[in-house]
């Protein structure tokens, strides 16, 4: 039985053919350990023939079996015994035969000739033992080579081939050296990869526990090195690390093939001198060459995983790219579909593109938009709520000669008068609790450009007389501040309330009403311009669709109908609502079952828009509508222009240049209207 003690820090190895192995602190124990945790008669092994067994000896501390503890239990190779301090490692159960009466020596004298003891040793051995020692050789080198090659992750492969040279050659310590560099035989490159203990442990701080010398030697020359007493071979007695460590037996080798060296495989034994043989080399060698093929196995894995991810990333990224572009193609394609279909309604001399809209109303706008951006009045933008009054005061700034300037907008509504009164004006210092640092305010933040109060009508009284002195004077003053400062802005002004009322029941200031309301721009309501839905929704749902990163769906027929039917009390704003929602529960197609319960009961209820819309292609349902409504209006009023101009809301030349654009005659059987030319 082979067993290898390990007891403060040394290392022995010690083979028994006695049936029984006592283990303990007294004299008369085959294994004699000094520990103070181990009892004089602590344990005993019992070899049977072809097992063998564990037995404790009543001992104060327990012994234990791969940390365990336990009173009886059988052994295998590789098993490890804690007594006390010591470790047993288990390399072998089989018995060796000896003559009856003989014991075994454990350590030979030093000073016994080497060839008494290899006489001893070859008297001890017999044929069948070599040939049995040469099996057992061969089995742990096909299953060590086996282990190796079917290891493909680098990392793990490299301890394995260092745990396993150390346990091939009986080595105290092993190290596997690398080119970090890849600059050949460099030995400034080669760094430690791997440091492990016969026990399979790591060793901290492996560069400063092996002869760096020797590692050179072998890389310069490219040949393998053996020492049984480092300290005292003649080739290593210039190395100062050999003495520093105190080596004794020492092997170095090359791994790799005929045209590269992978890496250097470092094993020693500090305390034991002749530890290696020239065998141990040799099997050493045969193991390096295989330990070559399986790095050079587990780097061409490595190398085609990493081609291999990559090549999945590089996948992922251009089917994603190639659906942004996708969803970037249709969304300009949309969004050149609405500039066209805009430009053809002759929408205007700025650019107004951020703006939906095709109907005769939104024409209407965008010629008041025209005139008043030209001037620096104040403007009063009336229309209800989510008709886009914001977005027509940001048309008026940056189309105008202030857009260099700041635009800055403010809800009324939002704040209390304390809060607003700051925001306005700004305040210092010290001004109140809480004003830590000192503020500008909106009107000094705009200087120069424009401020867009909104909800304006929602401004107390008190607050309305602050800003009115603001807009006569021109001068601003911080809240707790006694020092004014010029200012010149233009004041664009909101309210879906009705100011003129306001004023007549005394609620709104009349000269603030005078000094805001010098030009006035209405908005109107979506149900006043139906025609624009379908434009809008398409607009709103891409929008959307955008901001989410996915594929807009289509707007079917019913459902287009379905929100022209719909009155919008939120107007705009209630739309890009519903669009959102559709495009939350929709796939391909945006069904009815999709739209609010709200929106689809006027539909189930058979309620027609209050103009006739037809849905399809926007310029020839717009034609097909207009042509509709002329004449609908010439007939209800006997074909009197003057009085469907008045009902259809144009003027009687707008009137009659749309009838020769259509191409409109009065029927040959309709009555002549007297006065009507």
């Amino acid at each position: 039985m082979k067993l290898v003690v390990v007891e403060d820090g040394t290392r022995s190895n010690l083979e028994f053919d006695r049936g029984v192995i006592r283990i303990g602190r007294a004299i008369d124990n085959d294994i004699r350990l000094s520990g103070p945790l181990t009892s004089r008669h602590h344990c005993r092994i019992d070899i049977h023939d072809d097992w063998a067994e564990l037995v404790d000896l009543a001992s104060a501390n327990g012994t234990r079996r791969n940390g365990r503890i336990v009173d009886r239990a059988a052994l295998f190779v590789g098993d490890v015994i804690a007594v006390g301090g010591a470790r047993l490692h288990v390399e072998e159960l089989s018995l060796t035969p000896t003559r009856g009466g003989e014991t075994q020596r454990i350590d030979a004298s030093a000073d016994e000739p080497a060839e008494d003891q290899e006489g001893v040793a070859s008297g001890l051995a017999t044929l069948s033992d070599a040939a049995r020692a040469e099996h057992t050789t061969l089995k742990v080198f096909a299953r060590i080579t086996h282990d190796l090659v079917g290891e493909t992750d680098l990392a793990v492969l490299l301890r394995r081939i260092v745990d396993a040279a150390v346990h091939l050659v009986g080595g105290e310590r092993g190290f596997l050296l690398l080119d970090t560099q890849n600059t050949g035989r460099e030995p400034k490159d080669w760094k430690v990869r791997v440091a492990r203990n016969f026990d399979h442990s790591d060793i901290p701080v492996p560069s400063s526990r092996l002869s760096m010398g020797i590692a050179k030697r072998v890389l310069e020359e490219g040949n393998a090195l053996l020492s049984v007493d480092a300290g005292r071979d003649e080739r290593l007695s210039a190395m100062a690390s050999v003495e520093d460590l105190r080596l004794r037996s020492v092997m170095c080798l090359p791994v790799g093939t005929d045209e590269e060296v992978l890496g250097l495989l470092y094993v020693d034994n500090r305390l034991q001198e002749g530890a290696f043989t020239q065998d141990d080399l040799d099997l050493a060698e045969l193991f390096a060459d295989q330990a070559a093929i399986a790095i050079k196995n587990a780097r061409l894995v490595q190398e085609l995983r990493a081609r291999n991810e990559k090549l999945v990333r590089s996948s992922e990224q251009i089917r994603s790219l190639n659906e942004r572009l996708g969803r970037k193609v249709q969304d300009r394609d949309r969004e050149l579909s609405v500039v066209r279909r805009e430009l053809d309604r002759e929408r205007g001399r700025y650019d107004y593109s951020a703006i939906v809209g095709a109907s005769d109303e939104m024409k209407r706008v965008f010629r008041e938009l025209d005139r008043i951006i030209e001037t620096s009045l104040p403007v009063l933008v009336q229309g209800e709520s989510g008709t886009g009054k914001e977005l027509i005061a940001r048309a008026i700034h940056f189309n105008g000669a202030r857009k260099e300037r700041p635009f800055v907008a403010e809800n009324c509504a939002a704040l209390p008068d304390t809060l607003l009164e700051s925001e306005l004006f700004g305040h210092v210092r010290g001004a109140f609790t809480g004003a830590d640092r000192s503020k500008k305010g909106l009107l000094e933040q705009a200087d120069g450009g424009t401020l867009f109060l909104d909800e304006i009508g929602d401004m107390s009284q008190e607050m309305q007389k602050k800003l009115l002195r603001v807009l006569q004077e021109g001068e601003v003053r911080p809240v707790g501040s006694s020092v004014t400062s010029k200012v010149d802005v233009r004041l664009l002004a909101a309210s879906h309330r009705d100011l003129e009322e306001l004023v007549r029941r005394g609620e709104f200031r009349e000269d603030l009403f005078y000094r805001i309301n010098v030009l006035t721009l209405r908005l109107p309501p979506l149900r006043e311009r139906r025609e624009d839905i379908p434009l809008l929704a398409e607009a709103l749902l891409a929008r959307a669709a955008r901001e989410a990163g996915c594929q807009p769906p289509h707007l079917s027929h019913e459902v287009l109908t379905t929100l022209c039917a719909h009155d919008w009390p939120g107007n705009v704003r209630e739309l890009e609502n519903e669009m959102r929602r559709a495009l939350l529960l929709a796939e391909e197609s945006v069904l009815l079952e999709h739209l609010s319960p709200g929106i689809r009961e006027a539909e189930s209820k058979g309620s027609e828009p209050s103009t006739p819309v037809i849905v399809g292609d926007l310029r020839a349902a717009v034609t097909r509508f207009e042509r509709g409504a002329i004449r609908g209006a010439l007939e209800r009023n006997e074909w009197n222009k003057s009085r469907a101009a008045r009902e259809l809301g144009i003027s009687r030349f707008a009137l009659q240049r749309k009838l020769e654009k259509y191409g409109i005659d009065r029927p040959e059987d309709a009555d002549t209207v007297p006065g009507e030319a």
